[in-house]
């Protein structure tokens, strides 16, 4: 099952990375975000992606174009130009760079990342959030709900510390904890063929007319993930999920 992946957007509320490169490549622990989420689905053996662009694509585009030279130890002869890329670890991944237009919305790209995939079920994410969902159980319960879309539900993290407070002493603290109420939308979804129907055209937002149109047919199942989850929208959130790398506590790293 091929994994698509939405990486065009502009990011405009993190503008103080994305006036220089698209949110997808703003780095947390010296790897791209977009990186992280393919390694994700990767540790689950799921390998091949499709990458829809769109904003500042070129940047996505060169990165993986030189991947082998970034990843390996590479030797380059200036008199002659020859260069020899020397044995080493990479990714065994299929990527697929798919141009859907600057100012496509979310629906329009997913549409044309259907329409590019064919007539097969895929994997959809956002190129901006990192979970440890366990794939593999996701689409077995897809599978089982037998409908069009499944959607990952997920609770946001709080943004201040919470406080348990009896008789005036506080028995309980958790720093930014995973809040104990509320679903949002965490991507990470599972979609059927058939799902373009839903989407008229390049100007349909994904998440406020396709999705609750989905929905008011029954066709969208929730997949209830109830562990760590993030989306990287603020520079705070850079921050915060750089520091879970460097303190060796990042819970989406699912692989070695």
């Amino acid at each position: 099952m091929k994994v698509a992946i939405l990486a065009g957007g502009l990011g405009t509320r993190l503008s103080e990375e994305t006036t220089v490169k698209p949110k997808p490549m703003v780095e947390i622990g010296g790897k791209p975000i977009l990186w992280h989420i393919m390694s994700i689905y990767a540790s689950y053996g799921f390998k091949e992606f499709v990458i829809a662009l769109g904003y500042k694509g070129e940047f996505i585009k060169d990165y993986f174009l030189n991947y082998h030279y970034r990843a390996r130890n590479v030797t380059v002869k200036l008199h002659t130009g020859e260069v020899t890329i020397h044995h080493g670890a990479s990714e065994d991944w299929t990527v697929h760079l798919l141009d859907t237009g600057a100012e496509t919305q979310t629906g329009g790209r997913v549409k044309r990342v259907a329409e590019f995939i064919g007539h097969e079920p895929f994997m959809l994410t956002y190129g901006d959030g990192v979970g440890d969902v366990d794939i593999p159980r996701l689409v077995d319960f897809h599978k089982q709900q037998k409908r069009l879309v499944t959607m990952t539900a997920v609770r946001p993290p709080a943004r201040f510390g919470q406080m348990v407070i009896e008789d005036h002493r506080v028995i309980q603290f958790k720093e930014k904890p995973q809040i104990g109420e509320g679903w949002i939308n965490g991507g990470f979804f599972v979609l059927e063929p058939g799902v373009e129907k839903y989407i008229q055209d390049d100007h349909t937002a994904w998440e406020f007319e396709s999705l609750e149109r989905i929905a008011a047919d029954g066709q969208l199942s929730a997949y209830q993930h109830d562990n760590f989850w993030q989306c990287m929208d603020t520079v705070r959130d850079v921050h915060n999920l750089e520091k879970l790398w460097q303190e060796g506590g990042a819970p989406w790293k699912l692989w070695h």
